[in-house]
This record gives C-alpha cells, sequence and structure tokens, in this order.
C-alpha cells in the first residue's frame, strides 16, 4: 500500500535529523582523529583553572600610569584574547598599575604574544637599505658585536639642509650614517638603539635581522588604520597565489596621508621607492611602491602563514597599548568554583528536567513521551555543537554556559506544549486526529518562531553587550534557541504525524492524551462537536470517540487515495 502524502513528509525530515546528527558526530570524529578534539567540551577558568598573568606597564623614570590608559588597555587585551578564539577569560587591574588576565588551560605563544606586544604600527620611508653588521672577529678568534653609539663626537647630527619630506637623504648626517654602518642588528642594546622619535629618523633592522634600515619619520601611524584581516593573496584574475597577506584600510586622515606619501615615493628609485611598516621599532616589511594607493586599501606580504597573517591583523585591528606591558609573573591557579559548583549545576538541571518530564507525562498522558524523546533529540544536538564551538572556536563551558543550557529546558517544553495545545484546540473543533495535527502545526509554528525569536534576540543582544561569563550564558541561550527550532520541526512535528496514524491515537484511547471526552469535545453528527457541558450520558461520550475514530479512518483514506492518484 503506497505510503500518504503526510507519512513520506514526516519519514523525509527525520531522514534530515538523522544526516544532521551524522554530520555534527563526524565532524566531531575529525576533530579528535586528527584536530586536536576531543568529545568532552572545555572547561573555563571557573570549572577548571587556568593561568594567571599579571602585566607591569613599562615606564620611564617619573613616569605614572593614567586610569584612562589603563582602561583602555585592558579593553584592547580583553579585545586581543577574544579574537583568538579563547573565551571566558578574566581581565581585571590590579591596584593602580598592573593587569591581571587569567586565561582557562594553558595559553599557547601566540595568545602570549597577543597580549603582551603592544603592536606600535608605523609608517616610515626608507632611506638607506643594506646588509646587516656582523660581529667584528678578534685576534683569538671570539666574536665581540660592535657597540652601539660609539660614534665620533665631532661629526655633525644636525642636517646641512632642512629635509623637505621623509625621502629626503639630508637626514642622514654624518654621525647617523656612522652610527648606522656601527649598528648591529644582533647586539641586545640593539633593542634599545631602534627606538627613536616620530619626527627623527630610525636605525633598525627588520625581524629577521637580515637587512638593516635608516627610515625617515613617521609618515602614517598605525592608529589610522580602520580595519585588519588576513586573506589569500589573489591574482588580476581571482586565482590564489597560496600566499597569505594582511589587508589593511585606512581612515580618512590615513587614506590622505599614505596616497601622499606612495605618490611620492612611486617617483623616487633604490631602496627610496620602499615604504617600511615598522612595528614595535622593527621593520615587518619594506615593499617596493609600484603605484600611488590613494584609495585607502593596503596590503602587506612576505612570507606570512595564515596563523602569523591573522594574528598581526587581530594586533593591528585592536590598536596599540597606550603602554608597554611586561609579563611579571605567570602562575597556575585553580578553578574558582570547581566540581563540586559543576555538579551542583547538573543536579538543578536534572530536576529541572524531571519536573517537566512528570508534568507532561501527567498532563499528556503517552503524549508526554514525545517530550521526552524530543528533549533528548535536542541535548545530543546541543552537546554536538558545544563540542564542536570547543574545539574549533575555543569555546568553554562555564557555569554560567550550563544555566543557560538549563534554562533552554523550558524554552523546548514549551514549544512543545504550544504544539499540544493548538492539537487539542483543533480537536475541540471538531477535527480528526491527523487533520488536527497538520492543522495544529501551521498554527503553532507561527507562534514557536515567533517566541524563539524574541528569545534569539535577546541571546543576542547579551552576547555582544556583556563579557566573561553573561557572554557564555547568552552564547548557549542562543544556541539552544536554534536548535528548539531543528527539534520541532524534524523531530517532533514528525513523530506526531506517524503517531497520528495509530490506532491508539486515532481511537483517542484516554491513555493518549488526546481522549475527546477529557478534552471538553462531544460528536454531534456529521463529524461536528459540541461542548461536553451539553452531553449527560455516558453514551453520547462513547459515541463522540466512535465518531472521532471513523472519521479518521474516512481522512486516512482519503489521503492514501490521493496519495495513490498522485504516484499514478
Amino acid at each position: 500500500m503506497a505510503k500518504s502524502q503526510s507519512t513520506r513528509k514526516a519519514l523525509r525530515s527525520l531522514t534530515w535529523l538523522l544526516v544532521l546528527v551524522a554530520g555534527l558526530v563526524g565532524i566531531n570524529a575529525a576533530g579528535v582523529l586528527w584536530g586536536g578534539g576531543s568529545w568532552a567540551p572545555k572547561l573555563a577558568l571557573d570549572l577548571e583553572g587556568g593561568t594567571q598573568i599579571v602585566l607591569s606597564p613599562q615606564l620611564e623614570s617619573g613616569q605614572t600610569v593614567t586610569t584612562e590608559q589603563m582602561a583602555q588597555a585592558v579593553s584592547i587585551i580583553r579585545q586581543r584574547i577574544d579574537a583568538a578564539g579563547v573565551s571566558e577569560a578574566e581581565i581585571n587591574t590590579q591596584g593602580n598599575n598592573n593587569i591581571v588576565v587569567s586565561i582557562p588551560g594553558t595559553p599557547d605563544d601566540a595568545t602570549l604574544a597577543r597580549i603582551e606586544a603592544s603592536a606600535k604600527l608605523d609608517f616610515r620611508a626608507v632611506l638607506v637599505a643594506g646588509a646587516p653588521t656582523t660581529s667584528t672577529i678578534g685576534a683569538d678568534g671570539t666574536a665581540t658585536p660592535v657597540p652601539v653609539g660609539t660614534v665620533d663626537p665631532n661629526l655633525s647630527t644636525v642636517p646641512a639642509v632642512s629635509p623637505s619630506n621623509g625621502s629626503d637623504l639630508n637626514w642622514v648626517t654624518p654621525a647617523l650614517q656612522a652610527q648606522y654602518e656601527q649598528f648591529d642588528c644582533a647586539s641586545e642594546n640593539a633593542q634599545v638603539a631602534n627606538a627613536a622619535p616620530e619626527d627623527q629618523p630610525l636605525i633598525t633592522c627588520d625581524f629577521t635581522n637580515t637587512v638593516k634600515y635608516i627610515l625617515g619619520p613617521v609618515e602614517v601611524s598605525g592608529a589610522d588604520i580602520s580595519n585588519a584581516g588576513a586573506s589569500m593573496v589573489t591574482t588580476s584574475t581571482g586565482a590564489t597565489t597560496g600566499q597569505w597577506a594582511v589587508d589593511l584600510a585606512f581612515n580618512g586622515k590615513g587614506t590622505k596621508d599614505f596616497g601622499d606619501v606612495t605618490s611620492r615615493l612611486n617617483a623616487l628609485t633604490g631602496s627610496q621607492n620602499q615604504f617600511a611598516i615598522v612595528l614595535d621599532g622593527k621593520v615587518l616589511t619594506a615593499p617596493a611602491t609600484n603605484a600611488a594607493i590613494t584609495n585607502g586599501s593596503a596590503q602587506i606580504t612576505g612570507g606570512f602563514t595564515q596563523t602569523s597573517a591573522k594574528t598581526l591583523a587581530d594586533q593591528l585591528k585592536y590598536g596599540a597599548l597606550p603602554i608597554g606591558f611586561q609579563v611579571q609573573s605567570s602562575d597556575t591557579i585553580s578553578a574558582t568554583l570547581g566540581s563540586t559548583q559543576l555538579m551542583s549545576g547538573l543536579l538543578a538541571g536534572a530536576i529541572g528536567l524531571l519536573l517537566v518530564v512528570l508534568y507532561s507525562l501527567f498532563q499528556y498522558r503517552t503524549l508526554g513521551l514525545v517530550t521526552v524523546a524530543s528533549l533528548v533529540v535536542a541535548a545530543i544536538l546541543t552537546y554536538l555543537v558545544v563540542t564542536i564551538l570547543s574545539w574549533r572556536e575555543g569555546y568553554r563551558l562555564s557555569l554560567a554556559g550550563v544555566a543557560g543550557l538549563i534554562v533552554a529546558i523550558g524554552i523546548t517544553a514549551d514549544s512543545f506544549i504550544v504544539y499540544f495545545e493548538r492539537i487539542r484546540d483543533e480537536l475541540r473543533d471538531g477535527r480528526g486526529i491527523e487533520s488536527a495535527v497538520e492543522a495544529g502545526w501551521k498554527r503553532a509554528i507561527r507562534t514557536i518562531i515567533a517566541s524563539d525569536a524574541v528569545n534569539f534576540l535577546a541571546a543576542i543582544v547579551l552576547f555582544i553587550l556583556a563579557v566573561g561569563n553573561v557572554r557564555g550564558f547568552a552564547l548557549t541561550l542562543g544556541l539552544t534557541t536554534i536548535v528548539d527550532l531543528f527539534v520541532v520541526s524534524l523531530f517532533t512535528h514528525p513523530m506526531l504525524q506517524l503517531l497520528a496514524k495509530t490506532n491508539f491515537f486515532a481511537s483517542g484511547h484516554k491513555f493518549s492524551g488526546l481522549d475527546p471526552q477529557a478534552l471538553g469535545a462531544a460528536y454531534r453528527g456529521r463529524a461536528q462537536f459540541a461542548p461536553s457541558t451539553a452531553v449527560s450520558s455516558g453514551k453520547l461520550a462513547k459515541s463522540s470517540k466512535e465518531a472521532l475514530k471513523r472519521q479518521t479512518i474516512a481522512e486516512r483514506k482519503a489521503q492514501q487515495s490521493s496519495g495513490e492518484k498522485g504516484e499514478n
């Protein structure tokens, strides 16, 4: 016998649900086997513990740190950590000077670099470029670094002619030239010597210490970068070259300054055609200028990997720290709450789940088992998604996140109640069970979508505006709201479509939850029902059940007949 249209739809929805679950399981399995993932989500600082890093400002003698600088530094460090995919971190000030960063687990080197780096970016024109100075070899064969700064005091330090722009070679005084020749990129003193005021030339090297430079004054500030991101370099035809780059976008001031400088450099040759991008006093790259860039968009290339490009882009995107910091201490800390609080939270969730199950069984009899099964499916989907987020995005489950999952039990159960009550309303209006399921679904899904939309919007606003553990609560709340829509569409509704075709539910058995007498409806002929208060006879109530069964059987035959015609 051919399957009815509603049966085919139900089986199709359940098949898609199985595909979704299988896909999530496959992603998790791939992460466990090849990506360093786990079948269990990572826990946050309050449940697992982690690393506490104390940062102290690097100040010159007599300098002090303002409250505004500390607040800005805390904000930037938090953005950098979030960009690294580390969630549930805590960043606070300690006293008037130090910043305490608490990170779940053990941070990798890239995360530590994000925290410590000042990421001060400057754009300077190249005046002189050459091979780095090597250490001198003494008579005994030992290498001695050339000291920096031991320049003949009789050499002039003032330009003979006032420089007209950042590329003017008059910046290179005899004293500066001598210092450049003696500058050793590998020496410890070079780390101090390569710092210079923004309006003065700079002697420095690149990060690999393979090229030594004299650079002109700062002409474009990193503060004028409005956005930065990592991408693959593409050709004019749109094909990728396999190289990673950092894309920069400038604000209005940066666009003008960068356009003026590149227009000037484009007319020069040799080293003076280069525009050095200086990160924390060292040259990141010094590309040649092939054209004037006046649209405010630039691209940094030069041997980046995907990780290094993203790291630099994040540092530049979130700005430079107002002051430099160094790690004062780094210690392992224990969980702030621990397993006892986690078990208490899980126990609270189990109690809430038990109460929902008991209520469903009491209110809806056997139909309540659909609620239980739907909650199980929702739990499986949520667990798999949280585990994937933990592996791929660095998400960590905190006690606040657990609270969001517990709240989701009520949200999910509310959707089922709305649907079941809509079906009951349709039965009271005189429909057969199969017709009531379809009509009730059309009415219920609008209410469910509206309710979940409000919950999801609240979760988004909370996630954007909040920080720390509250964001974890918002994330799980929003996630479970989406899962609720999938479960009620791909499992709850299809299951009711199939159950409506069974004799147990179609006959309105008193334990089915769809008993006409219990619903307050009575048969009055030709598939019409009247309120049960107008009926005092038990026979009439019995005839109501029989009529409901006859109508359901008739509807089923009609659907099967239409299905067969459609197939023919």
